[in-house]
């Protein structure tokens, strides 16, 4: 397989982080008396903070701001992304051979800096990265190409010579119509997608320890 830069989701992909949100969306519906529809987590998972604020907004017709919600999922986020996310399994060894291969790495999440940094430095992959891209740095979340056409500018690498990698069909549609090639990665809250994940996507994955690598090594 030919590509030069490897773009990757955190949450779900990278980062084994689904469950913290799925107890901080619990927490928070909580304390307002609300349930957690069946769908909540897989409908916000491909939104950038803002969207997924104003879809809980209209959803449950809150009356708080945009601005309120995302701080309080930042403050109920930030100690568990700190200190309790771990990476996905086989996730460092995969990152070191593309390193090693010379692939230039990039990140493309909807969480905003202040989670992802502190998660990546205690799991000790930070500086593998070339490119650390946020949906808070484009105008659209994975829902739109955006994210990844901008993680390939940063990484100066054409959208034909970047693999992406997802958990989430919206991701996956997303980086497929920003020209590059896409593989899915198994999530659990996206399991009712794997089919259709997988009639899209270049590949798919359980995890990485299978995941591709380039034909040769790429020439910096």
């Amino acid at each position: 397989m030919d590509f030069q830069s490897a773009v990757f989701d955190l949450d779900g992909t990278l980062l084994n982080s689904m469950d913290v949100w799925e107890k901080i969306d619990a927490q928070f519906l909580f304390k307002r008396g609300l349930p957690v529809p069946p769908n909540y987590v897989t409908e916000i998972c491909a939104r950038s903070f803002e969207e997924a604020a104003q879809y809980t907004i209209e959803l449950f017709g809150l009356s708080e701001s945009v601005d309120a919600i995302i701080e309080e999922w930042n403050r109920m986020a930030a100690y568990e992304y700190k200190n309790n996310v771990g990476l996905m399994p086989y996730t460092l060894e995969y990152l070191t051979k593309l390193r090693e291969a010379h692939v230039k790495l990039a990140v493309a999440t909807g969480l905003p800096e202040e989670l992802y940094k502190p998660c990546l430095l205690h799991n000790g992959i930070y500086n593998m990265f070339d490119a650390l891209c946020s949906t808070d740095q484009v105008e659209h979340g994975k829902e739109y190409p955006d994210i990844f056409l901008f993680a390939a500018d940063v990484l100066q690498v054409a959208p034909s010579k970047c693999i992406v990698f997802e958990d989430v069909l919206p991701a996956v549609k997303s980086a497929k119509q920003a020209g590059m090639i896409v593989y899915g990665v198994y999530d659990k809250y996206s399991a009712h997608h794997q089919t259709e994940i997988t009639a899209l996507a270049d590949g798919y994955l359980l995890d990485f320890q299978s995941a591709p690598l380039p034909h040769r090594e790429v020439l910096r």
